[in-house]
């Protein structure tokens, strides 16, 4: 039996799951909890927002495996965070939510910046805990296990400031017991679906977000070798398989353009492999995508309550180890590869490759050149996330980041900083539309602070150029989507990095070399001009 203040029993619980920092913004509520934080070894990052706070959490976990957490003081501060934690529930990220709060006896009768923070968050959370004195412990076990459990998300956890301070005599926190990899039962389900596989002449994988969440690459590259399976993935599941390897036929789920190739090759499959594939990330178009003769075998840890598919197998399990138990018996046999996936794989190079004229193509085509191999990217939401998402190939998984599900603006540059601040060697790149710059400039200064030399490529084009599409799509009036031009270098100046006007190939080129090895952050203001994107995706 331990006697510890309940703000130390969840520092400490946070520090045994790898948990190496927090973010967020002080309030008076929370500063016993920050101090608990602090003494178990967490770095608290004070950002300029808390939606970017969230997001900064997620990039590090992307970097080191560890859960996210987020803090954030009664009231406007819980308020603030529920984007960010409605993103993290719809694109699967596993965050702990600390807030604090006011005693309940207090919150009886004293009402400033008071509500009820659970009721708020209940519908974007996985779950949604009030820390007790004598029960700290076994509430946080609970929620770190329901945070990392089957797809992750995110946790809230109210902290009164009583629990906080107060010395709780409890037994403690014990890590939450792992769940092995499950393997489905070898029943008729699973020879039925071995059986399709093996008559298969035009088999297909689509693989997501919880392959990735998995760590299922391995085996997924593995199956599709042997067995000559062409992989289409989400934009969350860039890099499953090396996105240079013949077999890969990169991202899908927002490009119309790309969905052109896509669909009529899965419509031509005799069996349809979903590896983790969550359709929660993919436009309207995708829903129903397989017709009633088409095999189609899904992998899931998790129920599939979306309604997007029906398949026509289901073998509950990760996908590893059920991939594995597919594979007992199979002979391996020679693909349609060689010939219709194989001309879609060219056909979609040459739809996505950039013509002379310098745009947002050729932008990305000039940094994916000069990025070393091992760089990681963000997107931000908007046009060019989609046509980056198809043209920006990844050798490996999480080396693209992005809110898929959600599609938030403002989330690219605070992804990028927690990506760089778990993994420092590695070249981080924002891509980022000025609109979404505007939105979250404050962390600019939070990357000075922290002395992150993130390079940031805004498509300057001053417009919601995606929205702006749309409407023209629509023949409604140019309503609500242009505004005026920022001086982005002379801003980056200002806030102590470093800032350029890009206008041509070579000077991208040029700009882009030095800020690689620049100590601070960099922004380069690529001029792409209005309607850059018509046609491109």
């Amino acid at each position: 039996m331990s006697e510890k203040t309940g703000a130390a029993i969840i520092g400490e619980a946070l520090s045994a799951s790898g948990c190496t920092h927090a973010f967020g913004i002080p309030g008076g509520e929370v500063l016993a909890l920050m101090e608990g934080l602090r003494a178990a070894g967490l770095e608290f990052i004070l950002t300029k927002h808390e939606n970017a706070a969230g997001f900064m959490a997620e990039g590090l976990w992307h970097a080191t495996g560890a859960p996210g957490v987020l803090v954030a003081t009664i009231g406007p501060g819980v308020a603030n965070a529920v984007n960010v934690v409605a993103n993290a529930h719809q694109d699967r990220v596993p965050l702990l939510f600390l807030t604090g709060c006011v005693d309940a006896a207090e919150a009886e009768t004293y009402t400033h910046q008071v509500f009820d923070h659970q009721a708020m968050l209940r519908p974007i959370v996985k779950a949604s805990f009030r820390a007790e004195t004598g029960a700290v412990g076994a509430m946080i076990g609970k929620a770190l296990a329901i945070a990392t459990s089957g797809q992750p998300g995110p946790v809230h956890i109210d902290v009164p400031i009583g629990v906080a301070e107060a010395v709780s005599k409890e037994i403690g926190y014990r890590a939450p017991c792992r769940v092995a990899a499950s393997t489905p039962r070898r029943d008729a389900v699973l020879q039925s679906a071995r059986d399709a596989i093996g008559k298969a002449e035009r088999p297909l994988a689509i693989a997501g977000v919880d392959a990735v969440n998995e760590d299922a690459a391995d085996a997924i590259r593995t199956f599709c070798e042997t067995h000559q399976v062409p992989l289409i993935t989400t934009y969350k599941g860039k890099g499953l398989l090396d996105e240079n390897h013949p077999l890969s036929l990169g991202g899908a789920g927002l490009s119309p353009k790309a969905d052109k190739i896509f669909m009529p090759l899965i419509g031509s499959s005799d069996c349809v492999l979903l590896l983790g594939y969550d359709p929660i990330e993919m436009r309207v178009g995708w829903r129903e995508p397989f017709h009633a003769e088409q095999t189609v075998i899904e992998i899931a840890d998790v129920p599939r309550l979306h309604g997007m598919h029906h398949p026509t197998h289901l073998l509950p399990g990760q996908v590893a180890p059920v991939l594995e138990a597919l594979s007992e018996g199979l002979i391996p046999r020679r693909s349609w590869i060689y010939d219709e996936a194989r001309a879609a794989r060219d056909a979609l190079i040459d739809c996505f490759t950039p013509g002379e004229a310098f745009g947002p193509g050729q932008v990305f085509d000039v940094l994916r050149k000069i990025a070393p191999s091992e760089t990681v990217i963000t997107a931000d939401s908007g046009a060019h996330r989609i046509l980056l998402s198809q043209m920006w190939q990844c050798p490996d998984a999480r080396m693209m980041l992005q809110s898929t599900a959600l599609c938030t603006m403002a989330c690219s540059v605070p992804i990028a900083a927690g990506y760089k601040l778990g993994s420092p060697d590695t070249p981080v790149i924002a891509f980022v539309g000025d609109a979404g710059l505007e939105m979250g400039l404050g962390e600019l200064a939070t990357l000075r602070d922290q002395k992150l030399p993130v390079i940031i490529a805004v498509l300057v084009d001053e417009s919601l150029a995606l929205i702006e599409m749309k409407q023209r799509g629509t023949q409604r009036p140019n309503l609500g989507v242009d505004f005026g031009g920022t001086d982005f270098p002379g801003l980056a100046a200002a806030l102590g990095g470093h800032g350029v006007w890009i206008d041509d190939a070579e000077t991208l080129k040029r700009e882009a070399a030095d800020a690689l090895v620049r100590d601070s952050f960099t922004i380069l203001a690529c001029r792409i001009g209005r309607r850059a994107y018509d046609g491109a995706f």
